[in-house]
């Protein structure tokens, strides 16, 4: 009989240890799942950021509408945090986190389907491109005495190709795509960190966060590294013979292949979803789920009785709720430190998604770089800097034990450091680059006060020269040219990018003695002046990134410390809605449209119709991006000293170090500060852009 006893026990222990070792297990397994999620999640948002420009001259639009498809990332999140965030903890959290995931996936892929549906990319008017059929038909040359015909192609063809582009909105798939991944996006931070938060042991919470912080970096890393290979394959891989195709990298023409980066993000995020499927609900109840469910037990036979009143009272909860919810709104609201804070940190986040959103033009237009170099650098700039601000700024708050107040000051004094590096970047913008009949009168002797109407000179009026083409050409006395026609160019030699024109009329009339009047494909580099301003540029931006980083995560701290403790949910989800309205849809918008303003040359469709930007005036490119970055900031941190001392006479006497729970919420501040739905845009609990409240989603940038 002891025997049999004995082997029951053993029994049980042994059952008892089996069912500890499938709850660890399903637990690890979440947070495996969950790593795979966040790396798909930043990987998603950076090659987003790092697409625009392509998306812009792919699709042929404005700076201002690819800033509205950058912000309809943000638009897809509103459209569902709220419900995510008041039923997600509700029902089956690792199942909504796998069709996050699988919404995330199916949105990039939606985003790269109107490449297999758009034909072939015709980078310059009047070109038909097909596998078969020789790239250099449309180049023109001075054809005195001759009417112009569009280039050889036929009023038929052109009306025919009129209809077709006029019809055609493709980029609406993109926007679409794009706000399909915002949706999916939604709940991975919040549903994910709650479930750590209930089923972790007690105290590893932090540990966690900290692991998937890290993890979450491998997003970046990959992302720019995808993002720098394929912007050197031409957009049309696979479709289109190479050799045919005459313009490089360099030229502001060239779409690399975007959408083999939303291929892969979307397969990743695709496969990233199919573990949380299989995961439990509840893989180790805590111990007042368990309180709980004894309570409902012993109280079960009251449950018919009480039926009735239990129903009569959820209305007289939800108007209690209702009303509770708007009188902890109106707390909020008329806390002046809150109201403060929140309009410095809308302020600097808008300042970062803008900056963030079109660094990449601006390092190709001012600079003169590819977009496969700017992709690159950038990445190697941005991901070890920011990881080293973030863990900086952690260990100095806990170093030193700073208090409140004290981290207030901390985060004022790294944002006024950031400041005055972001001014260094004026004196470093170069000079708009020589081309004739935009900066210069056509013959190359002369400046002009306005790009737009340049008339023709002597040396080409007679060449019959289609005005609004595109093809520049770069002379050998260091001028662009718009078109060989317009350089009075008369004949060539060569083919494809190895092209080269003679006989320049307009080139030799600039004064060469040597009277090697020619000029070959695409547009004249920068000078070496403006190269050496490029590096330090890219010395400037790793200290403006460091700092940024540095004083980024204090900022989550100050919000949940500054209202009342039964308020923060409250007041973070409020802040998240609208930085991501105000900061997150509308600077892209608006730093997009002040960009276009300074658009010397648009690229025009087969109707007339304006498309996308071909050549910026550089210098006042690089003050409307830096000037509207700067007007941001500038009073941002003249809140920043209201702030302080609104702090100061509010805790005056008091003890505002910084707790252990406090450091917690910091962790989680540096979670969302990689991690953010668009690499860097501020959000409710996802990717970037400061970054949770930006600076992934949006990686960094300045």
């Amino acid at each position: 009989m002891d025997q049999h006893q004995h082997l029951n026990k053993t029994a049980e222990s042994a059952s008892s240890e089996k069912k500890k070792t499938r709850r660890c297990n399903g637990f690890k397994m979440f947070l495996a799942a969950l790593s795979f999620s966040y790396i798909a999640k930043a990987l998603g948002g950076i090659i987003m950021k790092i697409s625009i420009t392509q998306i812009e001259r792919r699709f042929d639009i404005s700076s201002s509408l690819a800033g509205l498809i950058d912000g309809s990332f943000e638009i897809g999140n509103l459209l569902v945090i709220v419900f995510v965030s008041y039923f997600g903890s509700k029902l089956h959290r690792p199942k909504l986190i796998g069709i996050g995931c699988l919404l995330m996936g199916t949105g990039s892929i939606l985003t790269a389907l109107p490449h297999f549906f758009m034909g072939y990319y015709r980078y310059s008017k009047g070109t038909h491109i097909n596998p078969s059929e020789n790239s250099t038909s449309s180049l023109s040359t001075c054809l005195i005495n001759q009417t112009l015909s569009f280039n050889g192609t036929s009023p038929e063809i052109v009306e025919k190709d009129c209809v077709k582009e006029s019809g055609s909105h493709m980029w609406i798939y993109v926007f679409m795509g794009n706000m399909l991944r915002g949706i999916g996006e939604t709940p991975i931070v919040p549903l994910g960190i709650s479930y750590i938060d209930d089923f972790a042991k007690e105290g590893h919470s932090s540990l966690y966060l900290g692991s998937l912080n890290a993890i979450g970096m491998i997003g970046p890393v990959i992302g720019f590294a995808l993002g720098s290979l394929f912007a050197k394959i031409y957009v049309d891989i696979g479709y289109v013979d190479l050799s045919t195709i005459r313009i490089t990298p360099k030229d502001s023409r060239w779409v690399g292949a975007w959408w083999l980066g939303f291929l892969v993000s979307g397969l990743f995020s695709i496969i990233s979803s199919i573990p949380f499927f299989f995961l439990p609900k509840n893989p180790n109840k805590p111990q007042k789920e368990r309180k709980i469910s004894l309570s409902l037990h012993v109280l079960k036979t009251n449950d018919d009785r009480n039926q009735t009143a239990n129903l009569t009272n959820q209305g007289k909860n939800v108007t209690k709720n209702v009303t509770g919810f708007f009188q902890s709104l109106k707390s909020i609201l008329t806390n002046p430190l809150y109201v403060i804070f929140l309009l410095l940190t809308l302020l600097q986040v808008s300042s970062f998604i803008g900056s963030f959103t079109y660094v990449f033009k601006y390092m190709e237009q001012q600079y003169g770089q590819s977009a496969s170099h700017a992709n690159f650098l950038l990445g190697i700039i941005t991901i070890p800097t920011v990881a080293t601000g973030m863990f900086l700024g952690g260990f100095i708050i806990k170093k030193f034990k700073l208090s409140l107040v004290g981290i207030a000051k901390f985060s004022f004094l790294t944002s006024m450091i950031s400041f005055l590096f972001q001014l260094l970047y004026f004196p470093l913008i170069c000079e708009s680059k020589s081309v004739a009949g935009l900066t210069l009168t056509y013959d190359g002797n002369n400046s002009v006060a306005s790009h737009v109407d340049v008339p023709l000179s002597y040396c080409n009026s007679e060449c019959n020269c289609d005005e609004s083409q595109w093809e520049p050409v770069c002379g050998n006395n260091g001028i662009t040219y718009l078109s060989p026609c317009l350089a009075g160019c008369k004949s060539s030699s060569g083919i494809k990018k190895h092209t080269v024109f003679y006989n320049c009329s307009c080139v030799e009339v600039t004064g060469l003695q040597n009277r090697n009047y020619s000029a070959h494909l695409g547009e004249c580099p920068r000078d070496n002046t403006c190269t050496r301003k490029f590096f330090i540029y890219v010395a400037i931006q790793v200290i403006n990134s460091l700092f940024s980083a540095t004083g980024g995560t204090t900022f989550i701290l100050l919000t949940v410390k500054i209202v009342q403790p039964e308020l923060k949910a409250l007041a973070m989800g409020f802040q998240s809605m609208v930085i991501r309205t105000l900061g997150g849809i509308l600077a892209p918008i608006y730093f997009g449209a002040l960009i276009d303003k300074t658009c010397m040359k648009w690229s025009t469709n087969s109707c007339g119709a304006q498309g996308a930007c071909r050549i910026y005036n550089s210098v006042f490119f690089g003050r409307v991006y830096l000037g509207l970055s700067i007007a941001l900031r500038f009073p941002a941190l003249v809140l920043y000293i209201v702030f302080i001392f609104a702090m100061k006479k509010k805790f005056q006497g008091k003890d505002t170090k910084a707790s252990d729970n406090e450091r917690k919420v910091m962790d989680e501040a540096n979670l969302e500060f990689l991690n953010n739905g668009e690499h860097f845009v501020p959000s409710a609990g996802t990717d970037s852009k400061t970054c949770n409240l930006d600076m992934q989603d949006n990686a960094a940038a300045n």
